[in-house]
């Protein structure tokens, strides 16, 4: 079997590895489990790098020993590291099990100034990250809202200088919006939404209100407003004007706010992603992003719930394509969840399709030559769910004479626990690893995957 099949694996660690207080939890019994995953021929983990916890108490003022500690053990129990820059709080949504706020002194601002987070159009405000709209504005102790994310980027990559050069860390993937995610909080569990609502817009704070008035104007429509007629969180389509049939989406108007929201939130990401490409050139790793898995409304024409979270796709605007050409500039692989899922396993109410999102994602992204990683969006540990993710690791099969036509660059499972380790499930987990494998020996050198890791090249010029 040729080499290049090898499909390597990742387990996600658990949220609160490092305390919100920022101490190594109980690290003698993760050792044993991080010697499970290696007897288990597992290549790596990935553990979320709390922006919350590193720079928690006071503006610049970084404490990476926790952190250090952790990846210390992570080395020595030879297992690679994909490392999450995550500036979002962790609370409040789908398998939150711990709290993890952003930074104290950046709270405090907040509570003077709401307009730095996203607001729906009723006035209430997503504390679990910053809007894009305070991205170049000078309020956080003289810092812009880019600038936060830089510093922190800049003293990872000096505190850590020596796992990077390792060869150790062979993944930075950059949390962008609520769990770590490139989209709008326009579905948060802790406002109410309940699956399979279509969410709201979150564009309704000072800034990028402002915004979008300078974009109306631009286009000769300074009367337009915001949308006022795109329902609730838990609204279906068709409970509407916005999102039902013939409905505001179709017109100039809806098309017009509709393109203004996801360029605003990509033109975001792409300085943000650029700012990583340049403090991590020359280091041997991939950078990533995550894009979210928003399977529901997906057979509905208005594809609801995606354009609410910022990902205008319907019948004619692909918003796969134009994120899959962003993220190509900066040499960035796009990981992607929700790979587990079958049709067959959702409502036939959500008009839900993960397997033709994913389709459709991935096939955007390999189109601009890109690489796409995936990550699993629930605790499962059935054989279903491995049969699911086992056919899309390599869309057109293993070839044993030379390198697959398509293969994903990574898997990421989701998530070490008790549940994992298991008797009944690590046996299954066990037999799945070697199979996405390609039933291939281990294989601890980078440099002979699909496509070597190699020193990140600077981001191209438009």
């Amino acid at each position: 079997m040729h080499p290049a099949n090898y499909v390597p694996v990742y387990v996600m660690l658990p949220l609160g590895v490092v305390s919100a207080d920022n101490v190594f939890e109980n690290p003698e019994a993760l050792r044993i489990q991080l010697k499970q995953l290696r007897a288990a021929d597992v290549d790596g983990v990935k553990v979320d790098v709390w922006w919350g916890i590193i720079e928690g108490n006071e503006p610049k003022k970084y404490n990476w020993r926790a952190y250090r500690s952790l990846f210390q053990m992570i080395k020595e129990e030879d297992l690679k590291l994909q490392a999450v820059m995550s500036f979002h709080q962790c609370d409040g949504n789908v398998g939150d099990s711990v709290t993890i706020p952003l930074p104290k002194w950046v709270r405090d601002i907040g509570a003077t100034n709401p307009d730095i987070y996203y607001t729906n159009r009723r006035g209430s405000r997503d504390e679990g990250c910053l809007s894009h709209g305070v991205e170049f504005e000078i309020i956080f102790h003289g810092r812009m809202g880019l600038t936060l994310y830089q510093d922190f980027m800049k003293s990872f990559r000096d505190n850590m200088s020596d796992f990077l050069d390792s060869g150790m860390i062979t993944e930075i993937e950059v949390g962008i919006g609520p769990c770590g995610e490139l989209r709008y909080p326009s579905f948060p569990q802790n406002q109410g939404w309940i699956f399979p609502g279509i969410g709201e817009f979150q564009c309704y704070d000072k800034n990028l209100q402002e915004q979008f008035k300078v974009s109306a104007k631009a286009a000769g429509h300074p009367e337009w407003d915001l949308p006022d007629d795109a329902g609730g969180y838990n609204d279906k389509p068709n409970d509407t004007k916005f999102f039902g049939a013939d409905g505001t989406y179709l017109t100039e108007k809806g098309k017009l706010f509709l393109a203004w929201y996801s360029y605003s939130l990509m033109r975001h990401v792409d300085d943000v992603i650029d700012t990583a490409n340049a403090f991590f050139q020359g280091c041997k790793l991939k950078l990533a992003a995550k894009v979210s898995g928003i399977h529901w409304w997906y057979k509905d024409d208005s594809h609801a719930a995606e354009l609410t979270a910022g990902y205008y796709n319907v019948k004619d605007h692909d918003a796969y394509r134009t994120l899959a050409r962003m993220l190509s500039r900066h040499y960035c692989t796009l990981n992607f969840t929700c790979v587990e899922m079958r049709n067959s396993e959702q409502s036939e109410e959500a008009k839900s399709a993960p397997e033709q999102l994913i389709q459709q994602v991935f096939s955007d992204a390999w189109r601009d030559d890109i690489e796409v990683g995936y990550e699993s969006a629930l605790n499962r540990y059935d054989q279903k769910a491995y049969n699911q993710i086992l056919k899309i690791a390599r869309p057109n099969g293993v070839n044993r004479e030379g390198a697959p036509k398509l293969r994903i660059s990574a898997l990421t499972f989701l998530r070490l626990g008790d549940d994992l380790l298991e008797t009944n499930n690590f046996n299954l987990f066990k037999i799945f690893v070697k199979k996405i494998h390609a039933d291939l020996p281990y294989c601890s050198d980078p440099s002979k995957y699909f496509k070597p890791i190699i020193p990140l090249p600077r981001s191209k010029l438009i």
